[in-house]
């Protein structure tokens, strides 16, 4: 480690309780970690600096050193450029002044030249943990706050990433007639912070502010700081279940309703009679004291006085009553609890408490609870729609959990209108037992589930949510909306670093880190399943574009550049090929305006010839599906206004056009499937028997069309970001990413 001893500095301020060691201290500590640092000398009294300002060589920075000074510059505790032994006496002696017995000495380093400062740092995240920081650097960092967040450790693809994605990148490269930053320098001070991190967790905080670049290239470190003692609170994992119990709870031969009503609309109605409308196998008991009948069902008095074993129970009874039904459903052999009952953590100590206590009586019983303040759970695959919402999506390959319970909802009734596959939805409630991090455990193994679609608006441990995602998105995308993005976190900064981070920025920056696609709406999180589900990954991010009209080429083209995709100008040879199909006045470029063109078959030839160009990575084709509700509304008109036209005539009209559609739709799909290259439609309209896909029995791909141009180009945009992700981190480690 060199020549200081790591462990016995931060024991030593420990021991004092120090809140910060020594700039030098530090410096020597970031030395050790081989990280560039400026050369300095240390001394006791304005004399002593004198003489080793005169070691060092004029221009020189004075700087005063203490155990309680923190921000030397604010503090008027640093001098620049100081050129005579006199000089630097006088700058020693108003710093002895001002700071008093504060002051423990002087530091005295080379004026470092440099036109390039950047900033790195370390901070404790109490969810996430150790938190890497670059930047641009000086005196404007908090002002500008162009920088990128990394979570620890970091390997070589965290490395580049930061290097590469932070605003300023464009000034490691030579500039103004300095050279090139030296880029294996400045990853020695990022893994050196890293390494730092995790090594020694009473490191608080780390701040490398300014971390100057040279004339030659070289960076070099002339101001550090060190913040020691009890870090923020960082998670524990959390208790793990057992997968395979959560497994069953989605695919129950029986299930007891305890809380059974007669009342329609109250959860002890709403629950079975979901779940009985459907084609459920398994068998279904109801429980309520009363006994009875129940839509026509007799009703049992207690889950004891059922007559067999019980795979899962769905609680509806009062909070003050479910730790009673702990010994019943053991007895019963129940596994699972999808308690929908509110009045737990959620309403606050007393609640809590509650919660607390009947998870702790649960794990004795040996029994999962799903919950509590759940909406519920559907898995389309068994039948199984036991939820608030009485929509019944098709059985497909998208696992959708939901913290709101009315999100979750409604994205389920959407799924249904748009005939996206879902393979299973849970409203994870207060996550008392089962949190975000189990089910996406349980996707990551689970062979139906291509896609894993969370809204999310807290985590309960958040090293494991990253680590967790970062395995299920090397697999299959991970999409995710987050609430409460603008609520900033608690944590009281001390340091550059810390002062920059919040919440939601080190949220996105742990998002990014473990490739998941984050969305800002909720209509985009079924969007990006419909594609991640329905359509191979393009190559690059390059577009090319159809239109039945010109405007919305270009707008189009233009929601194409503000989410990062490119759109072509065609080369020569596919114009010459297209110039066969369309007229003489076709745009001649990308976007390619079909001008109305009325012959069915020319879209599809220009879809093709398009698919067939190398320079293109995917096809938006926009305008051209959806004619069909503008002919519905014409066909109508004209059979109010022309008795000339035969009812016969116009239901003819309608067929043709409807069997253009069907017919081009499927093409669509066969064309996808023939290159490996992702089409992305917008109708011209829509009405309610619209949808988003069309899938075909002998197709493997699907036909997707969205509503709007900016919804296929964020999809689209989406599916380049994943690809891209996926692609570095199979450069670095192409075993893991399989």
């Amino acid at each position: 480690m060199g020549a200081i001893d790591i462990e016995a500095v931060l024991a030593k301020a420990a021991q004092e309780k120090q809140k910060h060691i020594t700039e030098a201290d530090a410096k020597q500590i970031f030395r050790a970690m081989g990280m560039p640092v400026v050369k300095e000398y240390q001394a006791k009294t304005p004399e002593d600096a004198a003489r080793a300002a005169a070691v060092s060589g004029f221009p020189v920075v004075l700087k005063g050193m203490g155990a309680a000074v923190l921000h030397k510059t604010e503090a008027d505790l640093v001098h620049l450029g100081l050129t005579t032994k006199g000089q630097v006496m006088a700058a020693a002696g108003k710093m002895t002044a001002r700071a008093g017995n504060a002051l423990e000495g002087f530091l005295v380093q080379p004026m470092v030249q440099g036109k390039r400062e950047l900033v790195a740092g370390m901070f404790r995240d109490p969810q996430f943990g150790p938190v890497i920081m670059f930047g641009l650097g000086g005196i404007f960092t908090e002002v500008l706050a162009d920088i990128v967040f990394k979570i620890a450790p970091l390997d070589e693809a965290d490395m580049d990433d930061m290097l590469t994605s932070f605003a300023g990148a464009g000034l490691l490269r030579a500039f103004r007639g300095e050279a090139a930053c030296d880029i294996q320098a400045i990853k020695a001070v990022l893994k050196g912070l890293s390494d730092l991190a995790v090594t020694w967790p009473q490191i608080r905080e780390i701040d490398i502010n300014p971390l100057i670049i040279q004339p030659d290239g070289a960076p070099v470190a002339v101001d550090g700081l060190i913040i020691t003692g009890p870090s923020a609170r960082e998670n524990g994992l959390s208790p793990r279940i057992d997968l395979k119990t959560l497994g069953a709870c989605f695919y129950p031969a029986s299930i007891a309703f305890v809380g059974a009503s007669a009342s329609p609309g109250k959860w002890g109605h709403m629950l079975p009679s979901n779940t009985l409308s459907r084609d459920y196998k398994g068998k279904v008991y109801l429980v309520n004291p009363k006994g009875g009948t129940i839509m026509g069902r007799q009703v049992y008095r207690s889950v004891s006085d059922i007559p067999a074993d019980v795979d899962l129970a769905v609680v509806t009874v009062p909070a003050r009553h479910v730790m009673d039904l702990i010994p019943e459903l053991g007895v019963k052999k129940v596994k699972g609890m999808l308690l929908i009952t509110s009045g737990f953590r959620e309403v606050g100590d007393q609640g809590a408490a509650l919660e607390k206590k009947l998870v702790e009586q649960a794990r004795k019983a040996d029994i999962l609870i799903l919950g509590p303040n759940t909406m519920g759970m559907c898995n389309p695959h068994a039948d199984i729609y036991c939820s608030a919402a009485h929509a019944y999506p098709i059985p497909g390959s998208t696992a959708l959990v939901s913290q709101s319970g009315n999100m979750g909802t409604q994205l389920l009734a959407f799924a249904e209108q748009q005939g996206i596959g879902i393979r299973a939805f849970s409203g994870s409630g207060n996550e008392a037992m089962v949190t975000i991090e189990d089910y996406m455990e349980a996707f990551e193994a689970d062979a139906l589930t291509r896609t894993v679609v969370l809204y999310i608006e807290s985590v309960k441990d958040g090293r494991r949510f990253f680590n967790s995602a970062r395995r299920v998105s090397r697999k299959k995308p991970v999409v995710v909306l987050k609430g409460g993005r603008t609520a900033r976190g608690e944590q009281a900064a001390a340091s550059h670093t810390g002062a920059m981070a919040s919440n939601a920025r080190v949220f996105d920056a742990a998002c990014r880190q473990a490739g998941i696609i984050q969305v800002d709406q909720p209509m985009e999180l079924l969007d990006l399943s419909a594609v991640f589900s329905s359509l191979p990954l393009p190559r690059g991010n390059r577009v090319a574009i159809m239109t039945l009209g010109g405007g919305w080429g270009v707008i189009a083209t233009d929601l194409c550049a503000e989410y990062g995709l490119v759109v072509p100008p065609l080369s020569e040879e596919i114009i010459g090929r297209l110039n066969a199909v369309l007229p003489d006045f076709w745009s001649h470029g990308n976007p390619v305006d079909l001008v109305g063109e009325g012959d069915p078959d020319v879209p599809k030839t220009c879809l093709e010839e398009l698919l067939k160009w190398d320079g293109c990575d995917a096809v938006i084709h926009l305008g051209i599906h959806g004619k069909r509700v503008l002919v519905n509304n014409m066909a109508k008109s004209i059979a109010k206004t022309d008795p000339s036209i035969s009812k016969e005539q116009v239901a003819a009209f309608k067929q043709v056009i409807l069997e253009f559609e069907e017919g081009y739709t499927r093409y669509v799909v066969e064309m996808t499937q023939k290159y490996s290259k992702p089409v992305l439609g917008v109708s011209l309209l829509t009405d309610a028997l619209s949808q988003t896909l069309y899938r075909y029995d002998d197709l493997t791909y699907k036909g997707v069309f969205f509503p709007s141009p900016e919804r296929a180009v964020k999809a689209l945009s989406s599916m380049h970001q994943y690809q891209k992700w996926c692609r570095l981190v199979s450069a670095y480690d192409p075993i893991a990413s399989g």
